[in-house]
């Protein structure tokens, strides 16, 4: 999800959930772009799996629906069918705020070297749910990112990673962050031991081909591996959206805010917000399949450069 408010609104309060959207930086350089001539993981599972969580079935996955529960359920096996084992007892962190019924859905790919440290990839499966008898379905935002995490954990199969992985489905960001602030207190590992989190929000689509890394400013020893990080197919990878310049400060605009908040180094990937930004046309027919099978294959580049640092 991407919340717009304007600089002086987030300036009152640091705590409120901001929203994306900015100009480009400098443009792409050609001689610093690679080609991709073979996938990290299979392309045709990734846009399955997009297409099929943001079809009319999953009604909007609105948090505590019909729609959000078969979202969970899909999210599981697929859990299942990758490998990816339970974080804890089951996959399932329930939770409750309000009137709503709540839950995070949690997979662990244990790490073969630095075993008592995790890096958790994460992305929100809530929406909007139905509004007005339209469906939201949020393809870009964002099933783009729970589609990634699956793409993730194919990777891991023939590439295990180095730290432990944890791949946090999120539940209701779009009612503010609930189900990342819920994992961040409440998880089973201790908040130390988490060294990084790479959170995916809204990736699978750019009239700039642009993608921004957001968070080196507040951690800046993750910024040589995103400065010197060369581009992958058709996206631009840049840095930006942290308070710097004249666009829209990123900082709060997705679930990465609550382990800023808790001193947890972040990189947030995401896109600025388009015409169908939540609205009942952000439906799988509007993403850009290149762009997106790009912008998967460099986050897993980016944390592949990370996962061989010491965090």
């Amino acid at each position: 999800m991407k919340i717009t408010y304007p600089l002086y609104i987030i300036a009152l309060s640091s705590s409120l959930i901001t929203c994306k959207a900015q100009t480009a930086e400098a443009p792409k350089n050609v001689e610093n772009t690679t080609a991709i001539t073979n996938y990290s993981y299979s392309t045709e599972a990734l846009l399955k799996n997009i297409k099929t969580l943001s079809s009319d079935a999953f009604e909007g996955r609105r948090t505590g629906t019909e729609g959000a529960k078969k979202a969970k359920e899909y999210i599981i096996e697929r859990f299942v069918e990758l490998d990816v084992k339970p974080l804890g007892s089951n996959y399932g962190q329930p939770f409750t705020f309000g009137n709503y019924q709540a839950e995070n859905i949690l997979g662990l790919v244990k790490g073969t070297e630095n075993t008592r440290k995790y890096i958790v990839l994460s992305a929100h499966y809530d929406h909007e749910g139905i509004k007005g008898g339209k469906i939201y379905n949020g393809a870009d935002d964002d099933a783009s990112g729970i589609s990634a995490l699956f793409a993730f954990a194919e990777y891991f199969k023939t590439n295990p990673p180095k730290y432990n992985v944890i791949l946090a489905a999120f539940d209701a960001e779009e009612l503010g962050l609930k189900g990342a602030y819920h994992f961040v207190k409440d998880n089973t590992i201790q908040q130390r031991n988490i060294v990084l989190n790479l959170n995916m929000d809204m990736i699978s689509r750019s009239e700039k081909n642009e993608l921004f890394a957001v968070g080196t400013r507040y951690y800046p020893q993750l910024k040589p591996t995103i400065e010197g990080f060369k581009d992958v197919g058709k996206v631009d990878l840049l840095m930006g959206h942290e308070g710097l310049g004249d666009g829209d400060n990123w900082t709060n605009s997705s679930d990465h805010a609550a382990f800023h908040k808790a001193e947890i180094p972040f990189i947030y990937f995401g896109v600025a917000d388009h015409e169908d930004y939540h609205k009942p046309t952000d439906d799988f027919e509007r993403i850009d399949n290149q762009f997106y099978q790009d912008a998967v294959e460099t986050i897993i580049q980016v944390f592949t450069k990370f996962d061989a640092l010491e965090l």
